[in-house]
């Protein structure tokens, strides 16, 4: 059974995107890990694990750290207890409207956040809620936005697709029209001069819109420290990539724009892909594409059974041989770094931690009527009132 994946870019339809191959081939340790755990060792990743277009593949020889690896696998741990949490919710009625789970793609919103810096800037559309919180929220607020109540991060106002922090601009509805505000995002922090990476996030039914390629246009022509990054799960809204689209290796398709492909169902492969881009980008070599080949495990949305257009068989298989956590649990595991019980009490301590979180966000009381007419404007920017429904509706600050 692998533990990293092997990205084969041209498929037949309906086939996934991966093969297995065996461990000892994969990714092997070229020291011994230091008994000291802050310190690095060196392990060789997969050649399968990048594809370059217009540069380099970064290096597949990436130094690692025990704490590290271990923080990253309960990050992931946590982060799919969380969608879980959602999903439960959502079945129970205590969750309504549009509800996208990122269960599966765990890898890539954790490899983001462990390869670039707090001042970066990430956006994104649906899918969001790992993000948020590995960006400076917590699973209490992205549960109680979830819930609609007033200890969500976006104030029980938002939902699911509407969360933000300071250096995270959401969560996105529009498809594909947070590209064009990563590009604006970026333009900013190169204007203020920012030595900062802007990250916008897309899927690959999005990958087809109008605006994001515009956005290339932009970006290459000034030069943005921008990355574009392609979550290619395969699927989009009961599509699939070869369906859609007639180059489905989206990381070509910035016409003079470099990009790279990597394997998201790999951890290290994912952080060390984005260091790379992070350097690329912040030393003024302009816009980079990059895309993560990855894969959901439920529905485009929890209104879809996600098995119309793709086999449960499909899925199953997945889940048994891709598995980003999995894959993380057998390389610690097989370097000698944690004991399969110690990272079962990392499991433990994860469904405990979003348990609590749930029950905290599960008391929160909803919004009120007043709250309606809060947060409509940046604050220190709203005007003396606003206008109602009705011409005599008037609300003053």
């Amino acid at each position: 059974m692998a533990s990293l994946a092997r990205i084969r870019p041209r498929v037949p339809r309906r086939i996934p995107f991966v093969r297995a191959i065996q461990t000892s081939a994969d990714t092997t340790q070229l020291q011994e890990h230091p008994s000291d755990h802050s310190k690095p060792f060196t392990v060789k990743l997969h050649e399968d694990s990048y594809r370059s277009y217009l540069c380099d593949t970064p290096s597949f020889e990436v130094e690692v750290k025990k704490d590290e690896l271990m923080s990253m696998y309960k990050d992931m741990q946590t982060m799919r207890r969380m969608e879980m949490a959602a999903d439960a919710l959502y079945k129970a009625k205590l969750i309504r409207g549009f509800c996208h789970l990122a269960i599966g793609q765990e890898a890539v919103a954790v490899g983001l956040e462990y390869g670039i810096t707090p001042k970066d800037r990430v956006i994104t559309a649906y899918r969001c809620h790992p993000f948020a919180v590995m960006r400076g929220g917590t699973i209490k607020g992205v549960i109680a936005e979830l819930l609609g109540r007033q200890a969500g991060m976006s104030h029980g106002k938002g939902g699911s697709m509407h969360i933000f922090t300071p250096s995270f601009f959401g969560g996105n509805g529009i498809v594909g029209a947070q590209v064009p505000v990563g590009a604006g995002i970026a333009f900013a922090q190169k204007y203020l001069g920012n030595n900062t990476a802007t990250f916008a996030l897309y899927g690959d039914g999005a990958s087809n819109q109008g605006q994001v390629f515009e956005a290339f246009n932009m970006a290459k022509l000034w030069n943005l420290p921008a990355v574009f990054v392609c979550e290619n799960n395969k699927y989009g809204m009961g599509t699939s990539a070869e369906r859609s689209s007639s180059n489905t290796e989206y990381f070509t398709r910035g016409d003079k724009i470099p990009g790279l492909q990597v394997n998201g169902m790999d951890i290290i492969a994912t952080r060390n892909a984005v260091q790379y881009a992070r350097k690329w980008v912040t030393e003024g070599n302009g816009p980079l594409l990059m895309e993560f080949v990855t894969y959901r495990y439920g529905g485009h949305s929890m209104s879809d059974p996600g098995t119309t257009y793709r086999t449960r068989e499909e899925v199953q298989r997945m889940r048994s041989t891709q598995d980003p956590i999995r894959g993380l649990q057998r390389y610690i595991e097989e370097w000698g770094l944690a004991s399969e019980q110690e990272l079962k009490q990392l499991d433990k301590n994860a469904k405990a931690e979003v348990d609590e979180a749930v029950e905290e966000a599960k008391q929160s009381p909803e919004p009120l009527l007043k709250d309606l007419w809060t947060d409509i404007y940046y604050k220190g920017t709203e005007p003396p009132f606003m206008r109602g429904r009705e011409k005599d509706e008037v609300h003053y600050y």
